[in-house]
């Protein structure tokens, strides 16, 4: 009855973690409209998240997380880099170009991506099912981007979304190294930090039109204040979202916590259809349904490969989005 009981509650995490996490495209999309680039969303967002996690470290983990982030400074810099910083400025520019779902669901064919670094990187038996995988991952891109007739998709958007999807799957490489190490906490504080550092080069804060955030924003046919949309985004869809992640992480195991964590792609297409009045296609949801069950297919033949090397919700969303 207790393990009934733990599994359950991590469940109910884990499906909260990913619902949360889905609001971040279409609180951002409403920002960028607004005036916002899509690298200084990124930017606020990743930096208000630092400012959040790096107190809570120190109180919950002391010393000892920054040791941790000492000894690994090397893999978590590269996470910064790529896994915080790449990933979630690629995927806010597509967003900005593509609607939020399909743009997420670019995001999350990065496990196909990992199959591709072990087969033909590694040098790595991959079993078949991987292939099988990767094959119906790319039928569902060539369906969404709608080749038939000349690639309808917004060409920068789907290259931005593919382009998350390899930071997302540098993520699934770097955690081998990290696992045992840095603890989720410690791993997405110190990315955050690097995150920031990083995007205040290359975003131009000083341009940022601050009045955006006491602005009145537009979402669809409705308005809020564009303060409350960037505390949502840094709060709600990336600190309470990651926070609600580690305590699924801890009660269920990495493959139904990977599972549940598609629920993000739905939960995102639910919020920009209520939130910006977003409807996909019938291409577009034929494709990512595709796209999606390819990933998973993949996703399930990296564990059998290298369990401990992809454990995508130990970060529950690389991108944090």
């Amino acid at each position: 009855m207790l393990m009934y009981s733990t599994k359950s509650v991590g469940l109910g995490f884990a499906i909260f973690s990913a619902v949360t996490f889905g609001g971040s495209g279409p609180f951002a999309k409403a920002l960028i409209g607004a005036g916002l680039t899509p690298q200084q969303a990124a930017w606020i967002r990743i930096l208000g998240a630092a400012l959040l996690l790096v107190p809570l470290v120190l109180v919950l983990r002391g010393s000892a997380g920054l040791r941790a982030a000492r000894a690994s400074w090397k893999p978590l810099v590269l996470y910064g880099l790529t896994g915080i910083a790449g990933c979630q400025t690629l995927f806010f520019i597509a967003a900005s170009r593509l609607p939020v779902g399909v743009a997420l669901m670019l995001e999350f064919s990065g496990p196909v991506l990992v199959v591709l670094w072990l087969k033909f990187g590694q040098k790595v038996a991959v079993p078949r099912s991987a292939a099988i995988g990767v094959g119906i991952a790319l039928l569902g891109l060539a369906t969404v981007a709608e080749i038939w007739s000349g690639l309808t998709i917004d060409l920068i958007g789907l290259l931005a979304g593919l382009a998350a999807a390899a930071c997302q799957a540098t993520y699934f490489i770097l955690i081998d190294k990290l696992t045992g190490v840095a603890d989720p906490l410690v791993m997405t504080a110190a990315g955050s930090v690097v995150g920031a550092v990083l995007l205040t080069l290359i975003s131009s804060p000083w341009t940022v039109p601050w009045h955006v955030l006491v602005d009145s924003v537009a979402m669809g046919d409705r308005h809020a204040p564009g303060w409350l949309l960037a505390a949502w985004l840094i709060g709600v869809s990336t600190v309470v979202a990651y926070l609600a992640g580690a305590a699924a992480v801890q009660r269920l195991s990495a493959a139904v916590a990977g599972a549940v964590a598609y629920v993000e792609v739905v939960a995102a297409s639910l919020f920009a259809l209520i939130l910006l009045n977003e409807r996909l296609t019938t291409n577009q949801v034929i494709g990512g349904v595709i796209v999606l069950i390819g990933a998973f297919v993949a996703q399930s033949s990296v564990g059998k490969v290298a369990p401990e090397a992809h454990r995508p919700t130990d970060v529950l969303d690389p991108s944090l989005t």
